[in-house]
């Protein structure tokens, strides 16, 4: 990232539901039969083909420039092994988010999240040179569904994810 950007640090705060709630869902390991609750519920991979997939991702330290939000589907998202992560979010409905609307999550090992449409996101960030997510979203949300949100073109800096 270019040094000239002025750096904004956002603190990670360990995911929990109620504080993830404005941005979409938190699944944990549950036993097999267990009811479907409403929090399953968010889930929305109507407006397409759902694409269910392993994602890799290379070289993620915990620093952007852009966020990006889907406005046709939900996007879930898992981390493969027992390692932690950490995402960057804010809420849908918002046009254009400003740096007050951020909020950044660690997810432990073993734990899901599904946004909810719309709510904007930098992310997956992880310390390990490489590492595969479960995702699903739709089959073209890269391509048709991709919208984005330039920090370093509104408020020049680029957000700095403390996660300790």
């Amino acid at each position: 990232m270019t040094d000239t950007l002025t750096p904004h640090t956002l603190t990670a705060e360990t995911i929990t539901p109620d504080g993830f709630e404005p941005y979409g869902v938190v699944l944990t390991p549950m036993e097999d039969g267990t009811p479907f609750t409403a929090e399953e519920a968010v889930l929305d991979v109507s407006n397409g083909i759902p694409r269910f997939y392993l994602m890799r991702l290379d070289d993620k330290p915990a620093e952007f420039v852009r966020v990006t939000r889907h406005l046709e589907t939900t996007q879930t998202l898992m981390a493969v092994g027992d390692v932690e992560w950490t995402i960057a979010v804010a809420a849908p409905g918002i046009e254009e988010p400003g740096l007050d609307d951020l909020r950044a999550f660690r997810i432990p090992p073993r734990t899901a999240i599904t946004m909810r449409k719309g709510t904007w996101h930098a992310g997956p960030f992880f310390a390990d040179p490489s590492m595969d997510f479960v995702n699903l979203e739709l089959d073209d949300t890269n391509v048709a569904d991709h919208h984005n949100h330039r920090l370093d073109d509104a408020y020049g800096v680029r957000v700095v994810i403390d996660a300790d």
